[in-house]
């Protein structure tokens, strides 16, 4: 899977893409019960989340959106954790991106490969341009960052499409982590490994290198 990257916003974000084929997606996982409530419990003291959280910022500000009015899903997940909330459950793949992002403070995207046609690019989005949300009406996603296939739109760092959301009947994944281009490499090549180490262990299957 090859994403290309508009030039006009290759200053704003560079994506990092997991394809990994074969996965099992639980409609819920009892493993990741007791690692997410870890998790969300040291996410309410964590100290550290300031330089991922701000760079995120930063690259909505470059789009011109209020990142206090549109939410990256990464800060969105750990507002509600630090309102005491536990991290939300959807299936087992979700579960675990959800768990991936908020601790690295990085937007992740995650789609069903099976609705994905290629070529996808991630750009700007055009006017007029949006698609159904995943429990939401539609997204607009004129003049924000939008993963686009043959299809059209169908992702974007707050929130992904009804078209591609994962299913127990997912087999294959795309996985975009959304990195700012101003984030420090260090952190981008942590939120990457985690992710890929995290996926190996709880969602099966293989992962398809470039």
């Amino acid at each position: 899977m090859i994403l290309h990257v508009d030039p006009e916003v290759a200053d704003i974000v560079v994506p990092a893409v997991i394809v990994r084929r074969g996965v099992t997606v639980h409609a819920h996982d009892p493993r990741l019960d007791a690692p997410l409530a870890a998790a969300a419990d040291a996410l309410r003291a964590a100290s550290g989340l300031e330089e991922p959280l701000a760079a995120t910022r930063a690259m909505y500000k470059r789009m011109g959106v209020d990142p206090t009015k549109t939410r990256p899903s990464s800060e969105a997940l750990l507002r509600r954790v630090r309102k005491g909330d536990p991290l939300p459950r959807v299936n087992g793949m979700v579960d675990l991106v959800n768990w991936c992002s908020v601790e690295t403070q990085v937007s992740f995207g995650l789609y069903d490969l099976g609705a994905v046609e290629p070529p996808v690019m991630l750009r700007l989005g055009r006017a007029g341009e949006g698609y159904d949300g995943i429990r939401k009406d539609r997204v607009n996603v004129e003049g924000r960052l939008t993963l686009v296939d043959a299809r059209g739109p169908f992702g974007n760092p707050t929130s992904d499409s009804a078209r591609t959301m994962t299913t127990p009947d997912t087999r294959d994944v795309l996985v975009v982590l959304y990195v700012p281009a101003v984030m420090p490499r260090p952190l981008a090549e942590r939120a990457l490994a985690l992710t890929r180490e995290r996926l190996a262990a709880y969602a099966g299957g293989d992962e398809e290198l470039a």
